[in-house]
């Protein structure tokens, strides 16, 4: 019996993943507002995430706990994972199928004090890149990509 399954995203996964994303970042960064960031996370989702993107659902069952989004350039927005699941198969299934979606290579940005993605990240091939900085957080961020 398979633990998860992936799929692609619908229209009727919307609160889903707008919940998941913000049980994944509450638990992630518990000092930050999230509350204060749904409405405006929510309309990201709808004016640049879901027509700029392939999204991939995981479940559990019927239950969401996990998705990734990748858009045409290959740039990963958004890996969430239920914290539930962290540490499990289940992050290295999502980037497998982000590296379906973008087989010459995919670039993101992971916030540097995010030691746990980074290292998530490095086992799964990818490489850093570059420092910046979040333009909308002001938090600093590290650039990593892989290629095949």
């Amino acid at each position: 019996m398979k633990r998860f399954t992936l799929r692609p995203y619908t229209e009727k996964d919307e609160d889903a993943a707008i919940a998941l994303w913000h049980r994944t970042w509450t638990q992630a960064y518990p000092a930050i507002d999230f509350d204060a960031r749904l409405q405006a996370w929510r309309e990201r989702w709808r004016k640049e995430l879901v027509p700029g993107a392939r999204i991939v659902v995981a479940e559990r069952g019927s239950a969401m706990v996990g998705f990734v989004t990748i858009d045409a350039g290959g740039y990963l927005d958004q890996l969430v994972v239920e914290p539930d699941s962290w540490g499990s198969e289940l992050g290295d299934l999502l980037v497998a199928a982000a590296k379906d979606m973008s087989p010459t290579g995919i670039t993101l940005l992971v916030n540097s004090d995010n030691n746990r993605a980074i290292r998530f990240y490095e086992r799964n091939g990818f490489k850093y890149t570059h420092d910046a900085v979040n333009p909308v957080s002001g938090r600093a961020v590290r650039g990593m990509a892989w290629k095949p």
